[in-house]
């Protein structure tokens, strides 16, 4: 069956050739010696730029709060761009979507108890509190480091988040462009070394 295909191609390369030779420029009808017409160039946009991701991993209320989250351990900074600038929360959601599941859960359980703790201390769910309320939430990155994670669940994703959070904002493309146009090393600075989106 690879035999076959592999001649079947054989055979239809010189028809591709005729195909592409038919659409290069033409000239115009009915203009002798004018100038060939060219097919009109269409600039192509990263998805990216394109339009606003849809959250694929988390649910709207796990996502709101991992964009606060972002948001608070990474802020914009003497020029460079914050976790929510970098659009990191939405590269964790791919990442993490496409991560093991006991990764998934330290993300999951994390968020869920994060928005479980703010709505019984505060009424209401994490995205929605004050930065002073919020950050006695975050408390646990306080704590002194240890070479074991968290037993607790919110601890365990802030300690895992904050690091995540921190690579993901220096290795983006708006952190990698703010680093060039300052003429300076931020992450890799200007050398075009970032994740893309998939």
């Amino acid at each position: 069956m690879k035999r076959r295909s592999f001649f079947r191609t054989l055979v239809s390369a010189p028809a591709a050739s005729a195909l592409l030779a038919q659409q290069q420029p033409q000239a115009a009808p009915g203009l002798p010696g004018r100038q060939t017409v060219e097919p009109p160039k269409l600039e192509a946009t990263a998805t990216d730029q394109a339009g606003d991701p849809v959250p694929r991993f988390f649910n709207a209320q796990q996502f709101a709060a991992l964009s606060k989250v972002s948001e608070m351990l990474m802020p914009p900074l003497n020029g460079a761009p914050g976790a929510v600038e970098a659009r990191v929360p939405e590269f964790l959601d791919f990442l993490i979507g496409e991560s093991q599941a006991d990764r998934q859960q330290v993300y999951g359980a994390g968020l869920d108890a994060l928005n479980a703790e703010s709505k019984r201390r505060f009424n209401k769910p994490f995205a929605e509190i004050g930065a002073g309320e919020a950050d006695m939430l975050l408390a646990p990155l306080r704590a002194p480091w240890t070479y074991d994670p968290p037993s607790d669940p919110l601890a365990n994703f802030l300690v895992t988040a904050k690091q995540d959070v921190r690579t993901a904002t220096m290795n983006s493309r708006e952190w990698n462009s703010a680093g060039g146009a300052a003429g300076g090393r931020r992450g890799f600075g200007g050398t075009g070394l970032y994740w893309n989106p998939i």
